[in-house]
């Protein structure tokens, strides 16, 4: 029988799901009655009889389930919206779930009525805003009548409501004001690329001021001209109905970010000379060899960290009542000329006998963009009087937080947060508290994210501690208390909860043993919630917003055919670690015919590496590795132990955790990977002569660096669209773990595979995409030619055509997959 690849039960506004419906086509959505089942459904440990086999595993995960995906509340804080992909392509269906109306599809001819999870509302809480195919809509939540504000071709974003009760907009740099009763839109000011024009100039040379005194027609046209301009200056001065506010950024900048105040008074405009986002030239290109038009296709693809130079940028303030603006310097920011790579540097000199004198000089300094999280690094309180600003060291070191005193036209620090590896791209939330001059932000000062509170005349107060890491901080609406989530009980398990800003009072507002997000209503009464576990992938539930709730479950998209493989579920334990005091967490597949204790003939194992190096694995959520979560299940099937282990550098544990591979990646990743096969021959019966390793990516680098540095270590390997030389990786990811080339060759050798190749004497298997666009085919080429090179017999190489860094095609996912099996089987 098939499965309804989406099942609802409604009851009043709470929905609860579960795994038996009545069925119906996968092209329909279910919208009967469901039997009514426990809050959460508790995953079983091991569950169906069918075993998996490589060709199901790898193919189009349709099969599985097509999970709901960018959900958020409506305005109404009852109706919830969310995305659905069409079964065999790769379009999205928009779906809503009402309380009175049950689950239903929103049609293409009113997709725009819903709104999205960037919406906006009014200070008086009457207007909700949005846009849609870059146009904007205003919803009246008296009336629920919608007026559509424009409809162009142009983009409008950064949407925001003034004071006034007045809508602002950006279209391109260009930012506007719309009416929302009368529809008038305002231009407020545009920001021009280039020197602001000169206008006529009076003759300054010789040849051209006897021009002017000799020729009666070239003196009219100068007279002319200037009438002219002098009577657009008295029109745009005495008319209101002109737009005339505009800023010129200067010959050669480009424009990074600009900010408009709630008031409308104020303007702040980051400018840099380079583009802050890329430096890629033409030489950074990558050849297609399967075009459309049967011709090799030039991809551009992004600069590598050897070829960046220093990026900063400059903060200019305007203000937009006396057209008045100011260019606002960094030497009010502590450390701001610090030199805090001189032991680097000094290490690196005296390495090829040269000395190195540190001296204080300015620090290239730009915006601090926090890669989870997508607001600005430009934030204003609601009042409109104080803006909040970001910042970041070029050379990763130090992240600080100001405001700005606009009397002054300087920056006032609030908060520095240094870290002598690199300071996280990640937890650097920050906001105000509402109708107060007082901040909020994350900050891993403590060894782990946590969630303080400061007056921007006043001390910092921390109101989380303890050894978890918290995220996605939201304020309720009368600054009483944060909703955050974060892994207090568990590494592995993400929950919600809330603190009292007061009290610093923490409660637990959900228990549900997995990987929980949240979005909290606009009422703030309720929470959306999406959890997924081990064995089942992310489904939507709704709970009260306070301690103890009960969550109903909203969708129940997984599969029969899913529900009915084998699979085994690994089991997370901690393993103890021979070079620090915490343990590293770990999921085991345990064989299918394992018993506890046993003895005899020694089990066959092998280590996954997960990619990214920055990213958790060992949770006890649905992982973005489900193709590889049924491959181990399959040799867990055949026998095999299967170690997944969140090394150091994984997301999770805390900063020193994550810094544990400063200037020496693929050194504790591969000793951690050392105490996992030692574990594994103490615990679960494994020869330590027969274990194997593969991963992507950051996982493909550590394949090399496991098998070139500790060659006995692993039997064989298989590294998949790999590092090979980090000087050929991207700038934001590398340069803050080995600082860069110029600074620290010494930590592009130390940590660099291609510099250890003569290490290898074990079979070992490279899968490489022909496009990667994260990692540069590049890389494997000048690998494999160091191979040859050093006249190396025991590796092979496969390559892939059409692929990107994450494959797409299930052929593609199925030959990968085939070799690395073989591998094994032929080497274990």
């Amino acid at each position: 029988m098939k499965k309804s690849l989406l099942s609802i039960a409604v009851a009043g506004l709470l929905l609860t799901g579960c795994q038996t419906t009545s069925q119906t086509s996968d092209t329909e959505v279910a919208t009967s009655i469901a039997p009514v089942v426990a809050p959460v459904v508790q995953t079983p440990l091991d569950f169906g009889s069918e075993n998996i086999t490589l060709e199901q595993a790898m193919a189009d995960p349709d099969w599985i389930s097509r999970t709901p995906e960018n959900a958020f509340w409506g305005a109404d804080s009852s109706t919830i919206y969310f995305d659905q992909k069409q079964k065999g392509n790769q379009l999205r269906d928009k779906f809503a779930i009402d309380s009175a109306k049950g689950i239903k599809q929103v049609t293409l001819s009113n997709l725009h009525e819903v709104g999205n999870g960037n919406a906006i509302y009014s200070t008086n809480g009457r207007f909700q805003a949005y846009t849609f195919k870059g146009n904007i809509f205003v919803k009246d939540l008296r009336t629920n009548k919608i007026k559509q504000l424009t409809k162009t071709s142009a983009q409008e974003r950064i949407v925001q409501f003034m004071l006034s009760g007045e809508l602002a907009y950006r279209v391109d740099n260009t930012f506007f004001s719309v009416n929302v009763e009368t529809g008038l839109s305002t231009e407020l000011v545009k920001i021009h690329n280039g020197n602001k024009p000169k206008g006529t100039q009076e003759p300054d040379t010789y040849i051209a001021k006897e021009q002017h005194k000799l020729i009666d027609y070239v003196a009219l046209t100068h007279k002319n001209a200037l009438d002219a301009e002098a009577r657009k200056a008295d029109i745009e001065k005495q008319n209101q109905s002109i737009a005339n506010k505009h800023i010129y950024i200067g010959e050669g900048n480009n424009l990074v970010e600009a900010s408009l105040s709630p008031k409308g008074d104020k303007l702040i405009v980051v400018v840099s000379e380079h583009n802050v986002y890329s430096q890629a030239t033409e030489k950074d290109m990558m050849p297609n060899y399967i075009g459309q038009d049967g011709n090799i296709d030039p991809v551009p693809a992004r600069s590598r960290v050897a070829d960046n130079k220093p990026v900063e940028v400059e903060v200019i303030y305007v203000d937009l009542a006396t057209d008045k603006q100011k260019s606002v310097g960094f030497e009010t920011l502590p450390g701001f000329d610090e030199d805090v790579l001189a032991s680097v540097r000094k290490e690196n000199a005296e390495a090829i006998g040269e000395s190195y004198k540190s001296e204080k000089s300015p620090r290239a300094i730009k915006l601090m963009r926090d890669w989870y999280w997508s607001q600005s690094p430009i934030q204003w309180n609601s009042e409109g009087d104080q803006v909040a600003l970001m910042f970041k060291a070029w050379d990763n070191k130090d992240r600080w937080l100001t405001t700005m005193d606009f009397e002054k036209g300087e920056l006032t620090p609030q908060h520095r947060l240094h870290d002598s590896a690199w300071v996280n791209y990640a937890y650097n939330d920050f906001g105000w508290l509402n109708g107060e001059d007082s901040l909020y932000f994350l900050s891993e000062e403590s060894g782990y994210s946590h969630l303080y509170v400061k007056p921007v005349n006043g001390k910092a107060t921390q109101l989380t501690s303890g050894k978890f890491v918290v995220s996605d901080p939201k304020l309720t609406k009368d600054n009483n208390k944060f909703f955050f989530k974060a892994n207090v009980d568990h590494p592995g398990i993400y929950e919600v909860y809330s603190v009292d800003v007061a009290t610093k009072k923490k409660e637990a507002i959900t228990d549900l043993n997995g990987m929980t997000d949240f979005t909290l209503s606009p009422d703030e009464s309720k929470l959306l919630l999406r959890h997924s576990t081990i064995m089942m992938p992310t489904e939507l539930y709704v709970a009260d917003a306070k301690p103890d709730t009960q969550p109903k479950r909203l969708t129940n998209t997984v599969s029969d055919n899913f529900l009915n493989k084998k699979l085994i579920a690994p089991k997370i334990v901690a393993v103890p670690s021979s070079h620090t005091d915490e343990p590293i967490y770990a999921k085991v597949y345990y064989p299918a015919d394992y018993k506890p204790g046993e003895t005899g003939k020694k089990r066959k194992a092998v280590i996954f590496n997960h990619g990214a190096g920055y990213l958790q694995n060992s949770h006890m959520g649905w992982s973005v590795y489900f193709r590889e979560f049924m491959f181990h299940s399959l040799l867990a099937s055949e026998g095999y132990v299967v170690m997944d282990m969140d090394y150091r550098a994984s997301k999770g544990y805390g900063r020193d955790w994550r810094t544990a591979i400063y200037r020496q990646m693929g050194t504790p990743e591969i000793q951690d990977l050392a105490d996992g096969v030692k574990w594994m021959a103490q615990n679960v019966n494994v020869d330590e002569g027969s274990v194997g390793t593969y991963g992507g990516s950051y996982g493909g680098f550590m394949t090399f660096m496991a098998l070139f540095t500790q060659p006995e270590l692993f039997q064989a390997g298989a590294a998949l669209r790999p590092v090979t030389d980090w000087a050929y990786y991207n700038d934001p990811y590398t340069s803050n773990i080995l600082n860069r080339p110029q600074d620290d060759p010494i930590a592009y050798k130390r940590s660099s595979p291609i510099y250890f190749a003569e290490g290898l004497n074990k079979p070992m298997l490279i899968n490489a995409p022909m496009i990667d666009d994260n990692v540069f085919f590049q890389d494997v080429v000048r690998l494999v030619q160091r191979l040859i090179e050093l006249e190396k017999e025991n590796y092979e190489t496969a390559i892939y055509p059409v692929e990107p860094h994450g494959f797409v095609q299930p052929s593609s996912w199925l030959d990968e997959y085939r070799r690395i099996y073989k591998l094994f089987k032929e080497n274990l």
